[in-house]
């Protein structure tokens, strides 16, 4: 039974690389149908791509327009328009998203569907015009840590608000306007919609007000609206929505999932292989880093490599159980297996963070697992456990307790040791100490493992 025991968790590394594959394959499958439909589209003649900005901003969403970006250049579409509305997100997505619309050949127009908010506000500045909902309302820059707590380091507040006036300026707005939005402490007078911004505030404009200070071109109730003032409303309309993959692979690569797969993952694998037997768990490590690697992959931050990496990571630390090498193959591969993971994601700081924490948790559930079923550990493979004790049918020599209570004759001189003959057996005894001469009749009084004790019969 432990022989089958540990060949299943022998395996584990292959089945991983098998479902990492194969999730990676779907994801490309999924995520590529798409495609092909935008490729298609250059062959009913121009077109507007309406593009949804509706979640937040992060590497899954930048992935996603990039997707959209190609699809419409490819259709030679003549317009893109962002409908956005989020309450922002990572900094890092939004400059790359940001950079990503300036170097489109084909020209954005954002369209503010209820808010742009923080770096949903930089996104629609990038664009070439900005068409707003009536109760829309876009500004509120500042940048704030994961807890939603306002992050007050110049330095972090310096780079923001130069690179959301670069945005601004881009096309012509307010560089103060676009400060204004991000630092509490600056100061601004807007005569156009007779405000004055105070220091201690994050300025937020309404439609009316954008489209007063110059932050707004136009207002519509709906996309078809914002369509028809560009002068496009003849024009094919393209709606590209994000696939399931991509939908999923959003929700993967959010740094917090992303902590709990790499602790399943490593538990999981751990209580395999230091615990063979279960098989669940083992099941759902190797599921939670093939959705790491699916998220990572649909996303557009991990390749093939990074699959292959983590593969040869594992493999290496199983071989090293069973092959001595002095620690090297256990360093090369959790080297492998930790190149792997950081290379798959969006940001190796984040991922290297995460993957700390998850080890520190995964090594606490271990720890408890082990100790509880400590009799089923790999090490038993290596320590005899056994005790080949008489009561389990084991002996380790001849016993001669049949002798115990019968006579015989005294063959040599027993000094104290000597030879005697019961019946026609030859027993080779010793006496307790006393010298008893050849051919007197002795007693077998005591018999312990091989030794046979006698006294003379009077």
């Amino acid at each position: 039974m432990q022989t089958k025991r540990w060949h299943r968790s022998a395996v584990i590394w292959p089945l991983l690389m098998l479902v990492s594959l194969l999730l990676a394959t779907v994801g490309g499958l999924l995520s590529g149908g798409k495609a092909v439909q935008g490729a298609e589209a250059g062959s009913i003649g121009p077109a507007v791509y309406v593009v949804p900005v509706k979640q937040s901003v992060e590497s899954g969403l930048k992935s996603f327009l990039e997707r959209a970006y190609k699809e419409a250049a490819e259709a030679k579409a003549e317009r893109v328009v962002l409908v956005i509305n989020t309450f922002g997100g990572e900094v890092t997505s939004a400059e790359e998203i940001g950079e990503l619309i300036r170097k489109s050949k084909i020209p954005t127009t954002a369209f503010v569907e209820g808010k742009a908010v923080s770096a949903g506000t930089y996104i629609a500045l990038n664009a070439e015009n900005i068409v707003m909902e009536p109760q829309s309302t876009i500004g509120a820059a500042a940048v704030v840590d994961g807890s939603g707590k306002l992050i007050e380091s110049p330095k972090v507040i310096s780079f923001w608000v130069k690179t959301m006036r670069d945005a601004a300026e881009l096309n012509g707005r307010n560089p103060d306007i676009a400060a204004a939005m991000v630092d509490q402490k600056f100061v601004l007078s807007m005569p156009e919609i007779s405000q004055i911004k105070e220091a201690g505030q994050i300025l937020t404009l309404t439609a009316d007000e954008a489209i007063k200070v110059g932050y707004a071109e136009h207002k519509a109730q709906s996309v078809e609206e914002t369509i028809k003032w560009l002068g496009l409303d003849n024009r094919d309309r393209i709606d590209l929505k994000p696939s399931v993959a991509e939908k999923i692979a959003t929700w993967l690569v959010n740094p917090l999932v992303m902590t709990v797969l790499f602790t399943l993952g490593i538990a999981g694998i751990a209580i395999e292989l230091f615990v063979p037997g279960f098989g669940i768990p083992g099941l759902v490590g190797i599921l939670s880093f093939g959705l790491y690697f699916f998220g990572h992959y649909v996303a557009g931050f991990a390749g093939m490599e990074s699959v292959v990496l983590f593969v040869i990571g594992i493999a290496l630390l199983v071989v090293e159980l069973f092959v001595p090498s002095w620690g090297v193959l256990g360093i090369i591969g959790s080297v492998s297996l930790v190149a792997g993971v950081l290379t798959a994601a969006s940001s190796p700081i984040t991922a290297f963070v995460s993957l700390v924490i998850a080890l520190a948790v995964a090594s606490i559930v271990l720890y408890f697992v082990v100790r509880k079923y400590k009799d089923r550990g790999i090490w038993n493979k290596f320590i005899l456990r056994e005790k080949l004790t008489t009561d389990k049918g084991y002996l380790s020599a001849e016993t001669k307790d049949e002798l115990l209570g019968k006579e015989g004759v005294a063959i040599t001189p027993l000094r104290p040791a000597g030879t005697i003959l019961i019946g026609e057996n030859r027993i080779d005894v010793v006496t307790s100490g006393e010298f008893v001469a050849s051919g007197k009749t002795v007693k077998v009084i005591k018999t312990e493992g091989t030794w046979v004790v006698v006294r003379e019969v009077v």
